[in-house]
């Protein structure tokens, strides 16, 4: 399944369009093959490479399955990890893995986590990430008084995602700081 991309312009012709293009050259000039046919007997690299992973399917794709297959074509492309998408539920995360681990993907997925600290997230962050907000946490932004209460309910909720994927032993935790490292530095502070 090739995706259709969001961007506005197409890419220069010898680019690449798809992620599993650039997936496929990472793992050529790994072995030394560069896309300049003129280099000959050109170095070997050693890039790691990793991909996305959407524990809500991607929003182009029709559906998880589909999507997970996807994935796995660039798995087999010669991507060595995988960082999700931000998601708000770990029980999403949990179904996306072993999914994952159901067709044969096997490498560490790295969970992707982000603070929520305003009220105007719960909207936006839905419609463009294309990811469910836990009604028990939108609940508490919604009663909470003041800005401060939210950022701290925001912190408070992503302490407790972060402990429990700890707990169940993930190999690592990525955090989307998107300018809110104040938080993440009090999230790291009661997690690690």
């Amino acid at each position: 399944m090739q995706r259709k991309t969001n961007q506005a312009s197409p890419p220069h012709p010898e680019g690449n369009q798809f992620a599993i293009e650039l997936v496929r050259q990472v793992a050529q000039l790994n072995k030394g093959v560069y896309l300049d046919h003129e280099i000959k007997n050109g170095s070997a690299t050693n890039f790691c490479t990793g991909v996305a992973g959407y524990p809500e399917k991607h929003f182009e794709a029709p559906n998880l399955e589909s999507d997970i297959r996807q994935l796995k074509s660039k798995i087999e492309a010669g991507a060595e990890y995988i960082i999700t998408q931000m998601f708000f539920n770990n029980q999403k995360y949990f179904d996306f893995v072993n999914a994952c681990k159901t067709t044969g993907i096997n490498i560490p997925i790295i969970p992707g986590l982000k603070p929520l600290s305003s009220k105007k997230q719960l909207s936006i962050i839905p419609s463009i990430f294309h990811v469910d907000i836990p009604i028990e946490l939108s609940d508490a932004f919604q009663s909470a008084k003041n800005p401060a209460d939210v950022e701290q309910i925001g912190t408070e909720w992503l302490i407790q995602q972060s402990l429990e994927l700890k707990k169940a032993g993930v190999p690592v935790l990525h955090y989307y700081t998107l300018g809110k490292p104040a938080m993440i530095r009090k999230v790291l502070e009661k997690v690690f």
